[in-house]
């Protein structure tokens, strides 16, 4: 046997799955505390092609428990830290970097742009969140989708089940009630936890215009998150084939 980068993965999932893998075409959206840990655990995994999209920068808040957060990243857009890990890690990666929030219409414009065979939803904001989930669901491409870490510190409670059967997340709740009005009860697959969120982790700031609330958080609940998401990935794509 020859050894590569890979070989211990192939040992795992047999050539036929690396072949699907490497054939495969993941859209991740958002790249903060979840969404870049899970780019890169299917990266490793040997994905062919992969589309990441996030708007933001790093920030010193970030370092806590965000990848691409590091002192010599500051201010730089996380979709190039994490591109550029990404094809540090395979440089045969065909990657597509959209340096931009997905919104409105031009969530659509992605969908339809090219055949992706999963999508990985990590936004944080709820709009953006549900128009996402709301358009794979519609276009039958298959989506998975992070609920809320923060304020949570257990990684025994982490689950992946449907949308309709997730309890104590409060981001869940309300993107339950978004997608219900949008006739979307269930088969939204998310992870989310069991654990009952730490109010004193929850606070309100003032901000410009209104106030803004800011969530406790710890280094490893994000990443947990971000693995469960891309296992659920690599694990659906093997039922794929």
């Amino acid at each position: 046997m020859s050894y590569n980068w890979n070989t211990r993965t192939e040992l795992l999932l047999g050539t036929d799955r690396m072949k699907q893998l490497a054939h495969s075409h993941v859209l991740v959206v958002g790249l903060g505390g979840v969404g870049a840990y899970a780019a890169e655990q299917i990266c490793r995994a040997g994905i062919g092609h992969m589309t990441i999209v996030d708007a933001d920068t790093v920030n010193e808040s970030n370092i806590n428990r965000q990848l691409p957060a590091l002192h010599s990243t500051l201010g730089m857009p996380k979709v190039e830290v994490v591109a550029r890990r990404l094809l540090d890690i395979n440089p045969r990666l065909k990657l597509n970097v959209l340096n931009e929030f997905l919104r409105d219409e031009r969530t659509e414009e992605v969908l339809s742009a090219t055949r992706y065979d999963f999508v990985v939803d990590a936004i944080d904001s709820l709009s953006p969140k549900v128009f996402l989930l709301y358009h794979a669901y519609k276009k039958n491409i298959p989506v998975v989708s992070s609920m809320g870490a923060g304020a949570k510190m257990d990684p025994s409670q982490v689950r992946i089940s449907d949308i309709s059967k997730t309890c104590n997340c409060g981001l869940a709740k309300a993107v339950r009630k978004r997608l219900r009005g949008l006739g979307i009860n269930r088969g939204i697959p998310v992870v989310f936890s069991t654990e009952i969120a730490n109010p004193d982790a929850i606070i309100e700031v003032e901000g410009e215009q209104c106030k803004r609330t800011t969530t406790g958080t710890v280094s490893y609940m994000p990443a947990i998150f971000g693995c469960h998401l891309a296992s659920y990935v690599i694990n659906q794509l093997k039922v794929e084939s």
